[in-house]
């Protein structure tokens, strides 16, 4: 009888505020994930960031001896790596150039994530096989940012993440050492009147208790819970932040450990905050969090067949922002990844790239919110600058390209808006945004007069047969522009033939 065949080991990097970490695992038969290895190095990557905009060079040296490290673990493991930078690199003014000195001595691909990508991260790392039906507000905090969010099973459905966190606000009130009544009274009601601008105060039907994942919130919680419950409702919470304030500097730190020590009352002032502006009872501690989201991550990557809708329902939530037509882009959604299925073998793309297609399709025209004339130079802005959990940078960037290719200049190889693509992307864009050209002809009238569509590929060429609902006179004669650009692209003629009702 064969072995079985082990899954591939997948590794999660978290350059975070505080500290570094990774973690080795790998899938069990039954899509568990079982730790190999873990490392966590409190080396401060955002030491001096909030007070300097900077990440002083004595910090990166640190942080890149220490990503050389886990690249060789992982090569030696032979692991599917991720690795994602969270706000001191966000904010850092120099962060581009510690990441490309990532690439180039630890040859890691580190992404800076958005504070909405690290919450959807914490959210799926918590909440993994979650009961569908269950609802859950969780709440992270980290050095630079605290993330807060609302979920049903392990899909969130609200996303905040707020600029407080446990080393900004001790950096902005100097507050590691000694802290005074006044100080304590200015730190509360500096963070009671972020929570005020940031996060709604009391949303509707939120559980009554929170789930806390972060390090900070665990040896808050611990601290303050009666009898080890990992349970602290908000009152002990409050008295925890009193007791905490009141503590000598030497005594904190021999309850905490010494870098903790240093914020643990910034950071006990924010769950305070958070608790009492969101109305609930108590926190519990869970040990799950960013690491263990983008291992989750970078499963749910591997399952092809899995069907996961998160990434389109938040394009749809950015296009509704900025007052797209949602029936418009719903059906060019729905026909590019028509074409998509169906001319896998002609376009010999991989099924990873199907939702940058889904997400351009749903958001090639949200241009318009800013001006109707070159509408696809403002959607790839827009795209590229905006916030889409789910998708790392480098695929927002691809997207928008994308996007940004549905009308007027064609996708060329040679044009100015492939710039800085590597060969395979170029490639990739060129095809996607083929595709996306034809679904987009086939809906100009914003009307969706085709009902379906199907697609044959044969030796003489590409046939799409069209079954419509009213007259699509407008739509033939717009994606008769597109058969030169699709011949080029595919090397194939393509041709349209109309049906009225449905299809057979």
């Amino acid at each position: 009888m064969p072995a079985p065949t082990l899954q591939p080991v997948l590794a999660a990097i978290d350059v975070g505020t505080n500290a570094v970490r990774l973690e080795l695992a790998r899938p069990d038969a039954d899509g568990a994930l079982e730790t190999l290895h873990q490392e966590r190095d409190p080396i401060r990557p955002g030491e001096g960031v909030f007070a300097t905009g900077a990440m002083p060079e004595e910090t990166a040296e640190r942080l890149l001896s220490t990503l050389r490290r886990y690249s060789a673990l992982c090569r030696r493991h032979k692991a599917q790596v991720r690795a994602v930078a969270t706000s001191a690199l966000r904010e850092a003014r120099n962060s581009n150039d510690i990441v490309r000195r990532v690439r180039e001595e630890a040859g890691l691909n580190l992404e800076v994530v958005s504070g909405k990508e690290e919450a959807r991260l914490i959210c799926l790392g918590v909440l993994h096989r979650k009961p569908p039906g269950t609802r859950s507000l969780l709440i992270d905090i980290g050095g630079g940012s605290t993330e807060v969010a609302t979920a049903v099973g392990e899909k969130p459905d609200n996303l905040w993440s707020l600029n407080l966190g446990s080393v900004r606000l001790t950096e902005v009130f100097d507050a590691s050492g000694t802290v005074t009544a006044r100080q304590l009274r200015l730190m509360r009601s500096f963070v009671y009147e972020a929570l005020r601008k940031m996060l709604p105060e009391r949303p509707p039907n939120l559980p009554r208790v929170a789930l806390g994942s972060s390090g900070t919130i665990n040896a808050v919680v611990s601290f303050a819970a009666s009898e080890n419950s990992g349970n602290a409702t908000v009152r002990q919470l409050t008295q925890t932040v009193d007791t905490l304030a009141d503590m000598s500097p030497e005594r904190r730190r021999k309850r905490f450990d010494p870098k903790r020590a240093d914020i643990i009352v910034s950071g006990a002032v924010i769950l305070e905050a958070v608790a009492r502006h969101l109305g609930i009872e108590s926190v519990s501690v869970v040990n799950r969090g960013l690491r263990d989201g983008i291992l989750v991550d970078l499963l749910y990557r591997q399952d092809e067949e899995r069907e996961d809708h998160s990434l389109a329902d938040a394009a749809i939530a950015m296009g509704q922002r900025f007052f797209f037509d949602e029936k418009h882009a719903r059906q060019v959604a729905r026909l590019s990844l028509t074409l998509f299925d169906s001319l896998a073998a002609l376009h010999q793309l991989p099924l990873s790239v199907r939702p940058h297609l889904e997400v351009a399709a749903l958001l090639h025209d949200i241009g318009h919110a800013v001006s109707y004339e070159r509408h696809h130079k403002h959607t790839y802005y827009l795209i590229r600058h905006g916030d889409i959990p789910g998708l790392a940078d480098r695929e927002r960037e691809l997207v928008a390209r994308i996007a940004r290719y549905h009308r007027r200049s064609p996708p060329e190889l040679t044009h100015s808006g492939m710039d800085g693509l590597n060969p395979t992307e170029a490639r990739t864009v060129r095809k996607l945004a083929t595709l996306l050209r034809v679904a987009n002809s086939l809906d100009l009238s914003h009307h969706q007069p085709i009902k379906e569509f199907k697609v044959s590929n044969g030796r003489e060429g590409v046939a799409l047969h069209l079954h419509a609902r009213h007259p699509v006179d407008l739509e033939l004669w717009n994606v008769e522009h597109e058969v030169l650009n699709f011949r080029r692209v595919f090397g194939k003629r393509l041709s349209f033939h109309v049906h009225q009702g449905a299809p057979r």
